[in-house]
């Protein structure tokens, strides 16, 4: 009897250590296949319609590009944000992408931004737009350069390369921006981000 006891606990230890290892390795499996990696290379032969990818453009004489190009998909990236999009970039001269951080801080959005301090007063820059809009902005306080180039959405994405935001690399440089939602690279840009952020408090927030 005692034998027979034993025998049964011992399939049920067993059994129950199985479906824990498998069950694991499910939740492994799941999780991967939500992670995704994407590659945005530049330049784009035309300059993205900004309307056509976050809304829509009414125009039927646009000039700018309707078709799906890397503008066009940072664009959507940076609309679909919900509830946090954290810029940590040496320079922002783009008209339309500030736009989009506007955009975004008037729905609710959480927007910081992070640049340059030498970059905040040239030609065509559009860091007194964002902090005349409400948008946090904290530059470094340094004779070298502030030169990250990576953006954090919902702390659930990364787009992270050589991409500055201004025209030149949208339609002449050759540039990239790696977009991933691997949690470990997010972990690692948001410490980062949290950082610099604390590092340069003593600029004041406008």
């Amino acid at each position: 009897m005692w034998q027979t006891l034993g025998i049964l606990t011992g399939v049920c230890v067993f059994s129950e250590i199985l479906y824990q290892f498998y069950a694991y390795r499910f939740r492994r499996r799941a999780t991967k296949a939500e992670e995704y990696t994407e590659v945005l290379f530049f330049p784009d032969q035309k300059v993205a319609c900004i309307k056509h990818f976050i809304s829509e453009c009414e125009s039927e004489s646009c000039s700018f590009s309707h078709e799906e190009n890397s503008l066009g998909k940072l664009f959507r990236y940076l609309h679909q944000a919900q509830n946090s999009i954290d810029v940590c970039v040496f320079v922002i001269t783009c008209k339309d992408l500030a736009d989009i951080l506007i955009q975004a801080l008037e729905r609710g959005v959480r927007v910081r931004v992070i640049t340059d301090c030498e970059q905040v007063d040239i030609p065509g820059s559009q860091i007194w737009r964002l902090r005349s809009k409400g948008v946090a902005v904290r530059t470094d306080d340094s004779s070298f350069f502030m030169h990250h180039k990576f953006v954090i959405i919902d702390n659930k994405k990364i787009l992270n390369g050589s991409f500055n935001w201004t025209r030149q690399a949208i339609t002449g440089n050759q540039e990239n921006l790696l977009v991933t939602s691997d949690p470990k690279l997010i972990n690692l840009y948001k410490d980062r981000f949290s950082t610099l952020w604390q590092q340069y408090k003593v600029k004041k927030d406008q």
